[in-house]
């Protein structure tokens, strides 16, 4: 199957309207929504995103941050993280940019970056599927292998 979504920004609150589903044998479609909430809910872990939807071969990713992670780059893909809830700074090389809730950044290639979360933050990341979560770098934070839920 092949998924296709999209999202829409009301007053700071994000919902993904739908979830189309082509089965390319019957071209049968199925739309169902994906309810954020209970997607933050269904996981306690922190820097260790979940996949909650693909397309074009991007993925649509959910994760929980707390405190520090570490500084790296991805040398093929651009970075985008959406805060739903909470404030998280990206520490660059010469500046710290402040993303709070309804707000998003992309990070582009091969730049210098570390998130940090000021308490608990809940965000999404859109991304390349050959994205690696701690980019160049390995550590017991990498996480190659991502639960979809």
């Amino acid at each position: 199957m092949e998924s296709l979504n999209s999202f829409v920004l009301k007053k700071e609150t994000i919902t993904f309207t739908l979830e189309l589903q082509i089965n390319k044998n019957t071209k049968e479609m199925e739309i169902e929504t994906v309810n954020l909430k209970d997607k933050f809910d269904s996981f306690t872990d922190y820097w260790s995103p979940k996949i909650v939807a693909e397309l074009n071969e991007q993925l649509v990713k959910v994760a929980k941050f707390k405190d520090e992670f570490i500084m790296h780059q991805h040398e093929n893909e651009d970075e985008m993280f959406l805060v739903i809830e909470g404030k998280l700074l990206i520490e660059l090389e010469h500046k710290t940019i402040e993303v709070n809730a309804g707000e998003f950044v992309v990070v582009p290639k091969k730049t210098n970056h570390r998130p940090i979360a000021v308490g608990e933050v809940k965000v999404i990341l859109f991304e390349p599927n050959t994205t690696v979560n701690t980019g160049n770098t390995e550590n017991e934070f990498t996480v190659r292998n991502l639960d979809k839920i």
